[in-house]
């Protein structure tokens, strides 16, 4: 049964490099130092010189991704664009994952970075924008051990279980508590993109990996995987996410013309018209 499942994990990637939205830039590039020219939002916007944006994102279907025709979208970059609409922003996009961004952030290479928690760390190089939505994180296992006795992910890692995560990714203060302790830091594995958690699932080399809701259900269902993986019944807190901007970049000003932006989509009821396009 083993050669299978990791055979079944060969295919697993090889579909995941035929997906365009988590296709990282060419060889050639750093996803850091790609063109923002490269990717496009979903629709021309009015925009004066003085306010340009570049987006870092992290493919993470619903929230982000591209779609045919090179287009960046998701329930988040609708969000955005509605937003930078409504400041007269132009909004150019650079790809990479969430560990590249975070540097390229600090360096100001880009100026804001989508679904990002708020953290001591991060507040050293980042302003955040007012909450613009809330994530719940869940464990996903193998279907055939989908009754693992277990109430929160505590008792996953001290019963020895593996559990997989995504690089640099904030889950909360129970995950950060087991992470930074000696005795479970080890049964911690990271992966620089979800689906590797997923392959790493089915071919045994993790018990359990943590991802958003929304993310999980969507991958799962798109890549045919939930005959394999289904979601535990241990939930993570629900916590608020921001937009975290670049302190080398942009200015407090433009933080709070971005949260004006937000509130304005909010009164008008194209904020709603957004989460209930998703919502389902």
């Amino acid at each position: 049964m083993k050669p299978f499942l990791l055979g079944f994990s060969a295919v697993l990637f090889l579909l995941v490099g035929c997906e365009p939205q988590i296709q990282p830039p060419a060889a050639s590039e750093d996803a850091t130092t790609a063109q923002a020219s490269d990717y496009r939002m979903e629709e021309p916007k009015a925009h004066t010189a003085d306010c340009q944006l570049t987006m870092g994102f992290d493919a993470w279907e619903p929230y982000q991704y591209v779609g045919v025709g090179n287009v960046v979208t998701g329930l988040d970059v609708e969000i955005v664009h509605a937003i930078a609409k409504s400041m007269e922003c132009s909004v150019a996009m650079r790809q990479g994952t969430w560990v590249e961004l975070l540097s390229a952030l600090r360096d100001g290479e880009v100026d804001f970075v989508l679904g990002a928690s708020m953290t001591d760390d991060r507040q050293q190089f980042a302003h955040f924008s007012d909450p613009y939505r809330e994530e719940q994180f869940i464990l996903y296992v193998r279907r055939y051990e989908g009754n693992l006795p277990y109430n929160n992910i505590t008792e996953f890692v001290q019963a020895g279980r593996k559990l997989g995560i995504v690089n640099e990714y904030f889950y909360g203060d129970e995950i950060t508590a087991l992470y930074t302790n000696d005795d479970y830091h080890p049964q911690f594995v990271g992966a620089i993109i979800s689906e590797m958690n997923m392959a790493r699932l089915i071919d045994e080399e993790i018990d359990g990996f943590l991802e958003d809701s929304f993310v999980g259900a969507s991958i799962l269902r798109r890549k045919g995987l939930d005959q394999y993986i289904e979601p535990h019944g241990i939930r993570l807190e629900s916590s608020q996410v921001y937009v975290m901007f670049s302190r080398a970049s942009v200015d407090e000003a433009m933080v709070e013309k971005f949260n004006a932006g937000l509130a304005q989509i909010k009164a008008s009821g194209v904020y709603q018209q957004i989460i209930e396009k998703y919502d389902h």
